[in-house]
């Protein structure tokens, strides 16, 4: 696919664009968003990507139009498991509601940058050394197979060691101070609760970058795709947040759903390698990798409707990479 610095340019001035937008919406007026405000920016940010979609189609043909639509629906669902994550930190360090806004713009701010860099590091190490596919494969596979080892499970971050390292460093308030991360009580300069968020917010995104990049590249190995995807889909988090934040709790299959897809991106990826190597092994089709993951998706959430119908106390978690245990912790001034 030939894409002119232009075109990168133009891309990233449009995605800077709606992340401006977004700031002024968040900045001007905190509140508490509500269903309707959600359900509209929702609308707006998925019709932006299938647009951008039907240009592709348009402008390059099927297939790269196919793989993109594939990148963007690997990332949407992977994104959907990130908000989890996000609920926990909000509700373990007590965000209140009106900031929730201005924390969710920074984690998907801080995840297009992290993400931006990963994908030049994947694309430059794909392009010079072959095994990269079985790499990227076996991190996948890995990851698949933990998180759903610990798919009932949630992650603590107070468990993170640079939330422990930040935690010893300074000194915090127990209440929050606006938007500030920094406050002064009694003449003495502390931070407030909101930097804990910030660093767990980062933290987490760039775990997740560590798993979306290369799955990603599992479904289409151009870079402008890759970011496209990426971008769009994590643009309309904080909206999608505030939609579903009342129904994530609800989808308990997802994490077994999304290491399926993971376990499945990763055997595609070693595939690629090994068809490259051996034209005899079989490489599994754009098209195909989209039908499965579509239908994995709808699984779940069929599945999920019927479980909690059955049982309305089922409740969904996140997952986790490893086993932990679940500490009694104290507030974020514990340990000063």
């Amino acid at each position: 696919m030939q894409v002119s610095l232009a075109l990168w340019v133009a891309t990233i001035g449009g995605i800077a664009l709606l992340v401006a937008l977004d700031f002024i919406t968040v900045s001007r007026k905190p509140h508490e968003v509500r269903f309707r405000e959600a359900a509209l920016w929702s609308v707006f940010y998925v019709g932006i990507a299938i647009a951008f979609g039907a240009a592709i189609f348009a402008w390059q043909g099927s297939q790269w139009g196919t793989e993109y639509f594939a990148a963007y629906l690997v990332e949407k669902s992977l994104s959907v498991d990130n908000l989890f994550v996000f609920i926990i930190i909000l509700a373990q360090f007590a965000v209140p509601s009106v900031l929730h806004q201005r924390v969710l713009l920074v984690g998907v701010i801080l995840a297009l940058l992290l993400r931006a860099v990963f994908i030049a590091v994947g694309a430059a190490a794909l392009h010079a050394f072959a095994f990269t596919f079985v790499i990227f494969g076996g991190i996948l596979i890995w990851t698949g197979i933990q998180l759903a080892r610990h798919r009932n499970e949630d992650p603590d971050p107070l468990d993170n060691p640079v939330i422990r390292a930040v935690r010893k460093r300074f000194a915090f308030s127990d209440d929050y101070d606006g938007t500030r991360i920094f406050t002064r009580i009694g003449g003495r300069r502390v931070a407030t609760p909101l930097l804990l968020v910030m660093v767990s917010i980062a933290a987490t995104d760039l775990l997740f970058a560590l798993d979306s990049i290369p799955a990603t590249f599992g479904v289409t190995q151009e870079p402008y795709l890759v970011f496209a995807a990426n971008a769009f889909a994590l643009l309309g988090l904080r909206a999608l947040y505030f939609l579903l934040r009342g129904l994530l709790d609800k989808l308990v299959y997802l994490s077994t759903g999304l290491a399926v897809i993971l376990v499945f991106i990763g055997i595609k990826l070693v595939l690629t390698y090994l068809h490259e190597q051996f034209a005899s092994v079989p490489k599994i089709p754009t098209n195909a990798s989209l039908a499965f993951i579509g239908l994995v998706l709808v699984i779940v959430t069929v599945a999920s409707w019927i479980k909690v119908r059955r049982d309305p106390g089922a409740v969904a978690h996140a997952g986790r990479m490893t086993g932990g245990h679940s500490e009694d912790h104290a507030g974020p001034d514990a340990g000063r």
